[in-house]
């Protein structure tokens, strides 16, 4: 299968993804600012999830940049991955009404903990599928740095959540995602 074809499909798959989410954010209650702002975790936490979903589509992206080939093993880490993306609009929903309660919150980290981990077993599946194709492609994707750090990240927002304070799941993630902003610079400087 061209690596195109993968990439279309999971660029179909996070845009339904992203239209659900902001299906899930509905409309005040008033015509006023109050009834606005009275939106306020909701419209946070959509905009957090937004803002995440366009990280790893950016990063997906970058990714199948340095690529040549795809293999069966790829097509199920990306199967995986879109798998673990389609649980945030559930995850954000439920954290939205619910943002200082534990569960809500556990679960909205477990979501992204495993969509990290699925974004680094699909780099690795990667790597491993285009060995010997190109030299450096290794060295482009083989940095797992940002992954590592996001995975402890994740499990460290999930425990202090859960023994300290249920925010700190989210304030974990929002780091997560200001590291992930900016794409890989290796890549960035090989496909300008």
């Amino acid at each position: 299968m061209p690596k195109n074809r993968l990439e279309a499909f999971t660029d179909a798959v996070i845009a339904i993804i992203m239209t659900i989410l902001v299906l899930e954010l509905h409309k005040p209650e008033g015509d006023t600012w109050a009834a606005l702002t009275a939106l306020g975790n909701r419209f946070f936490i959509y905009i957090v999830s937004f803002v995440i979903l366009g990280i790893y589509w950016n990063n997906h992206h970058h990714l199948f940049q340095v690529v040549h080939k795809i293999n069966g093993r790829v097509l199920w880490a990306n199967s995986f991955f879109i798998f673990a993306l389609s649980l945030f609009p559930f995850a954000t929903s439920w954290i939205s009404e619910y943002i200082n309660s534990l569960t809500p919150e556990i679960t909205y980290g477990v979501v992204t903990l495993v969509a990290n981990i699925a974004y680094y077993i699909l780099a690795r599946e990667l790597v491993n599928a285009n060995k010997g194709h190109e030299k450096g492609l290794k060295k482009l994707l083989n940095n797992y740095k940002k992954s590592y750090l996001s995975i402890s990240l994740n499990v460290l927002g999930i425990l202090l959540g859960y023994l300290i304070a249920p925010v700190a799941v989210l304030i974990a993630n929002i780091v997560i995602l200001m590291a992930w902003f900016i794409p890989s610079r290796a890549i960035e400087s090989q496909y300008k």
